[in-house]
């Protein structure tokens, strides 16, 4: 308990000290007696400003950026082979980043729909028109000619999420 005290009142000492010294400098810099309420106002709008829900919220989530790339046959079979699924959807992939649109080089997440191997139970073989599994890989892509290619030798496998 002694200790908690202890630390409250460095607490408060180190905020009137604080305080302390930002009226007098007012007063040396300003040359007029300083506003108390105005200056204690100021602060108290400048710290609630900083961790205020929306300015929390804008600083931890940031919405990705869906960008598109030129090369998707050439991703499609990477993921394919590296993610250890018998196809993968083209049509379905989304591409998208965190990093800014106007650098030459982008991390990009893609996320693509997988297909699994075609099933032989009795002799006949059963091939599914539904996804088995979401695959998503992260990788490198740049800009040649205006258009964005993904560097198939920078895939990374994610996850593969099998579907239900």
């Amino acid at each position: 308990m002694g200790k908690i005290l202890r630390i409250l009142l460095v607490i408060v000492l180190f905020i009137i000290f604080f305080e302390i010294g930002l009226f007098s400098s007012y007063t040396i810099v300003t040359a007029e007696v300083p506003d108390v309420k105005g200056l204690i106002d100021m602060q108290v709008s400048q710290i609630s400003g900083i961790v205020s829900p929306k300015h929390v919220n804008d600083v931890l989530v940031k919405e990705p950026t869906k960008v598109n790339f030129t090369n998707h046959k050439d991703v499609a079979l990477k993921m394919e082979d590296m993610s250890h699924v018998d196809g993968v959807n083209v049509d379905s992939m989304n591409a998208s980043t965190y990093d800014s649109t106007k650098n030459d080089k982008i991390n990009v997440t893609i996320e693509a729909l997988g297909y699994a191997a075609p099933n032989s139970t009795s002799g006949q073989i059963v091939i599914s028109q539904k996804p088995s599994y979401k695959v998503i890989v992260s990788a490198v892509g740049s800009y040649k000619s205006g258009n964005l290619v993904v560097d198939t030798n920078t895939i990374k496998v994610d996850s593969v999420l099998k579907l239900f």
